[in-house]
């Protein structure tokens, strides 16, 4: 199997400037490094790639909605999404979960400032790993009803094209092609900060 490329995204609040952006970025790495120094993932990325990509966050703030059911602020929600996921997928002895790190800024009253992973090439190369419709084009001999169909009507109606696509995010594990698919999904339309 291929070496695959690694990268570390974070995402940190849109309304810091670009220095305390970046300043905020390396207080979350760090975190990463110390909570994960011994993981392969993580040896591989120091080692071999380094690469770190910047994305806007949006907004911070820990304050939940009049419901409950999500925080104001959406650099909150990502966090809060990773959680649920890694939640959801630590059943069945399975923890193929998100490594994160995040940063509290005590000079910004602790506002949650970063959030940080590492993912491989998986996540965030589509020529060499497209998106489901074009997977499903590649495959399918007759599927152009799948253009105006969303995910989840493509995961039901093609479910056997979505399993294997999900495999193939995962090199054949389902369960870290889930993982990827994830990712893809957190970061699907995210800006650079």
């Amino acid at each position: 199997m291929k070496e695959l490329e690694l990268r570390m995204y974070f995402f940190v609040p849109y309304n810091i400037s670009p220095i305390q952006q970046a300043i905020q970025a390396g207080h979350a790495a760090l975190e990463y490094a110390r909570l994960f120094k011994d993981d392969k993932q993580f040896i591989d990325f120091a080692d071999n790639w380094k690469t770190w990509i910047i994305l806007n966050g949006g907004t911070t703030n820990n304050t939940l909605s009049d419901d409950g059911s999500e925080y104001l602020g959406s650099l909150n929600n990502i966090k809060s999404e990773i959680i649920k996921y890694n939640f959801d997928h630590r059943k069945d002895k399975i923890l193929n979960i998100v490594e994160y790190a995040d940063f509290y800024e005590p000079d910004l009253n602790d506002a949650l400032t970063a959030v940080c992973f590492i993912t491989d090439e998986r996540v965030f190369n589509y020529d060499d790993y497209p998106d489901l419709k074009n997977f499903i084009f590649n495959n399918c001999g007759n599927c152009e009803n799948v253009l105006p169909m969303t995910f989840e009507e493509i995961k039901k109606e093609y479910n056997h094209f979505y399993i294997e696509w999900v495999e193939t995010l995962g090199s054949g594990d389902f369960h870290t092609g889930e993982k990827n698919v994830f990712l893809r999904e957190l970061l699907k339309g995210k800006k650079l900060a």
